[in-house]
């Protein structure tokens, strides 16, 4: 969806895909039918915006074959679809049974990770609307936090040295985001103003996922502040909500029914709790004396299993902070709750129709959120 931020700007607001299993060209159309399309008719929205997700051989495929690509703008461009902004975080297979550290795989220290990015900047170049300002690349915050060498570093940035030249060379304006995230190297906007220093500002910069920025504690606006004083850009924005609890020591019967195998949800407390999966908090000694905040990712807008609660208050002030200047600090939002399908069994979609519906339901919640900042609606946009 298109919104009008009062000061005249575009602002981009969608989903992301990579809730959906679908890692083929087949696999891709499918999912358009049976969730997209029908998300845009709940919401009447003449174009519905799609952050989406490829996996890299498919992305690869895409790469070397323009007709493919063409004939992927025509069929959203049917289904009143478009799209802005890609998800090139997890490389493959990321609704696969167990996926845990693996998402993580390759990181910004392998060619590898290079390649796939940079084949989709190709293909957003091409699915990119005609009178879209830029596109976006949303990517893993450089690497997991271990193993790390100097050689690792240096790796890393000699791919962030080709990514931006690459870029800067490219027919459209596509920057990356590299999202901060716990248990990564770079886990906060302090480490990302450290470890993002020196490089081209111009086509690259931060993600700034609102569920992660709430498990590391951080404050929204001292946040932006020290994104702002290091220079870095905020080219993607994550709307998102994580897991909290209060009283962990009451609520560890309920916060034990979010744990699952498929995903890790990084348990962070104020007074210095950090364990890199729920399970691994609820069994460690003495982590139940501060309140938690877990790197779940929630619907916006359904309460959890109670007594426990979310992180939306940061989600809302962090919005504010983004959108409700006399600018934007931001132009992409991307609703990006990818964990629908292992929610616990109460809360879980039972079929397409109803994830379809749940999705729906919060890009209505983060709609709402923007347009009472004063953002307005556009419609009879053509893709």
């Amino acid at each position: 969806m298109r919104l009008r931020h009062p000061g005249g700007q575009t602002v981009h607001l969608s989903y992301c895909t990579n809730v959906h299993a679908a890692e083929d060209f087949a696999g891709i159309l499918a999912q358009l039918d049976t969730y997209a399309v029908p998300i845009r008719e709940r919401l009447g929205t003449d174009v519905l915006g799609l952050g989406l997700w490829l996996a890299a051989p498919v992305a690869a495929g895409l790469a070397s074959d323009v007709a493919g690509r063409q004939r992927l703008r025509r069929e959203l461009d049917a289904r009143g679809l478009e799209v802005v902004t890609l998800n090139g975080f997890p490389y493959q297979a990321f609704q696969a049974p167990v996926v845990k550290h693996a998402v993580y795989q390759p990181d910004w220290s392998t060619p590898q990770r290079l390649s796939y990015t940079l084949d989709l900047a190709r293909v957003l170049t091409d699915l990119l609307p005609d009178d879209a300002v830029r596109g976006s690349i949303s990517t893993l915050p450089l690497a997991w936090r271990d193993p790390w060498t100097a050689d690792r570093a240096d790796a890393c940035r000699h791919h962030l040295d080709e990514l931006a030249r690459t870029l800067s060379r490219g027919e459209r304006d596509i920057r990356v985001a590299f999202e901060p995230e716990p248990g990564c190297i770079i886990e906060n906007t302090t480490q990302a103003a450290e470890l993002l220093a020196d490089v081209d500002t111009d086509r690259l910069g931060v993600c700034l996922d609102l569920a992660h920025l709430a498990c590391a504690w951080e404050e929204p606006a001292e946040a932006l502040r020290t994104l702002r004083e290091a220079g870095l850009p905020i080219v993607k924005v994550q709307v998102s909500a994580a897991l909290a609890s209060a009283d962990p020591r009451a609520d560890a019967a309920v916060l034990g029914e979010y744990v699952e195998p498929r995903f890790l949800h990084q348990t962070r407390g104020p007074l210095g709790l950090s364990t890199d999966d729920l399970d691994e908090a609820l069994a460690t000694p003495g982590a139940r004396d501060e309140p938690w905040r877990v790197h779940y990712h929630v619907p916006l807008h359904a309460p959890p299993v109670p007594p426990l609660q979310t992180t939306v208050g940061v989600l809302a002030d962090s919005l504010a902070l983004l959108a409700g200047g006399p600018e934007p600090l931001c132009d992409h939002f991307d609703v990006e709750t990818y964990t629908w399908n292992v929610l616990p069994p109460t809360s879980r979609p039972g079929s397409p129709a109803e994830l379809a519906s749940g999705i729906a339901s919060e890009l209505f919640f983060a709609r709402a959120q923007l347009t009472a900042l004063g953002l307005t609606a556009q419609q009879g946009v053509t893709p």
